[in-house]
């Protein structure tokens, strides 16, 4: 495309850098001047909650909605049975139809928070792969649809070619992934007219692939862009902590964990992040992003507030907010701390130190913990903590204690009532 596009959502793709690649930049803004066009991300049920991995994705999905067109939000219930093994070195864990279904009733509750669902034109629909997935006849499906997929084609693609180049196993049940995920672009523009799959740049082949597939079997143009796949300035991959996957869902990663994962976003980082994660203009999202010194602190609380308030309401981002202030700037304890609760009975005589911070989250072992400890970086009530055998019995709980991992990790241990 050599001039800008005419369509608000293209516009707002390539304004706020989500956008990666397009198959047909001219045609598929044709489209989006013309009328309402329905757009899908899939995402497969592999755990309970997405991570802020998939939240580009999902932003790109409200901005279609919020320029006028249709989002679907497509489970992968069937494609779950299978896994993706698009840039992976192992065969995923497969899971069972109870697992995955709890897996989806889990991952239904972020999307509602960015998207409205309903009978409306522009209204956000729900649906599942394993509606038409598990209803296949192999033989019939070989014919039909196998016969349009060239085996030297697939093996070219870099999500396969690289695990083949490691000498790593390639299962022929993920090796079909391909395959069912250009069944679903197709099945999706039969049964719902829709005309765009977006997904992030690993998912480039599978999006040709079911471009090619609805062409030639359907003879129907549809379109495909992904957006880039973020690492953030020290080369991390996006939606990893130091303690894992930051999870969207609540009862998975606490409102206040997940705003201080973008308090505590890099310098370099920020005016990226603000275009990408929140609704603020570009204008005052590249002006917040070139502050320095102590100026940017204020720009990180800014992200905080505004993507925490998208996922948990503003309600959620201003406790969390003051829980960082209390914290940080008072030394308190602050109410909104992730907090382990552990009963009389579990305690007992006495319970460690080093058990407490594990089961707090501080540490993901005993052995962390001790290191945590033996570096310098753990306090108790703001102390330093020095001593890895010190026992914490009921008496001690008698109020709250804090315990502290470094300068920005928090929790607070009580007695359960």
């Amino acid at each position: 495309m050599t001039t800008q596009p005419k369509s608000d959502f293209l516009r707002v793709m390539i304004e706020r850098g989500f956008m990666a690649d397009c198959t047909d930049l001219d045609a598929l803004d044709a489209a989006l001047i013309k009328g309402v066009v329905p757009a899908y991300i899939g995402f497969d049920a592999t755990a309970k909650s997405l991570h802020v991995g998939s939240l580009i994705q999902i932003m790109m999905l409200r901005w279609l909605q919020k320029t006028g067109h249709k989002p679907i939000t497509l489970m992968g219930g069937g494609t779950t049975k299978v896994g993706d093994p698009s840039f992976r070195a192992d065969e995923r864990p497969l899971l069972d139809d109870a697992a995955i279904q709890a897996n989806i009733d889990g991952i239904q509750k972020v999307f509602a928070a960015y998207v409205t669902y309903g009978d409306g034109a522009t209204d956000a629909v729900m649906l599942n792969n394993d509606e038409w997935l598990s209803g296949l006849k192999y033989i019939e499906f070989l014919r039909d649809i196998g016969r349009h997929f060239s085996v030297n084609r697939m093996l070219a693609f870099e999500s396969v070619k690289s695990r083949l180049d490691r000498e790593q196993s390639l299962s022929f049940l993920e090796f079909n992934y391909m395959i069912l995920q250009a069944y679903d672009f197709m099945e999706l523009n039969r049964r719902y007219g829709c005309l765009l799959q977006m997904g992030g740049s690993d998912q480039w082949g599978n999006i040709v692939n079911g471009i090619d597939l609805t062409r030639r079997v359907l003879d129907h143009e549809v379109y495909g862009l992904t957006s880039p796949l973020l690492e953030t300035a020290d080369g991390r991959k996006m939606g990893k902590s130091q303690d894992g996957a930051v999870w969207l869902n609540a009862d998975m990663c606490a409102p206040y964990t997940f705003w201080q994962f973008w308090r505590n976003t890099m310098d370099a980082d920020v005016g990226r992040f603000l275009k990408l994660y929140t609704e603020l203009p570009v204008d005052e999202c590249d002006r917040l992003g070139a502050l320095a010194g102590s100026e940017i602190n204020a720009a990180k609380i800014i992200l905080a507030n505004e993507v925490t308030t998208l996922l948990h309401g503003a309600e959620a981002a201003q406790a969390a907010e003051a829980t960082a202030r209390e914290v940080f700037e008072k030394g308190g304890v602050g109410d909104d701390l992730p907090t382990l609760e552990v009963s009389a009975s579990d305690i007992g005589d006495g319970m460690s130190i080093v058990q407490l911070i594990v089961k707090s989250g501080l540490a993901k072992s005993g052995k962390d913990a001790k290191r945590l400890i033996a570096e310098n970086g753990a306090k108790l009530d703001d102390a330093p903590l020095t001593d890895a055998g010190l026992m914490i019995d009921a008496n001690a709980l008698s109020s709250p204690i804090k315990l502290s991992a470094g300068k920005k990790r928090h929790a607070l241990v009580k007695l359960a009532d």
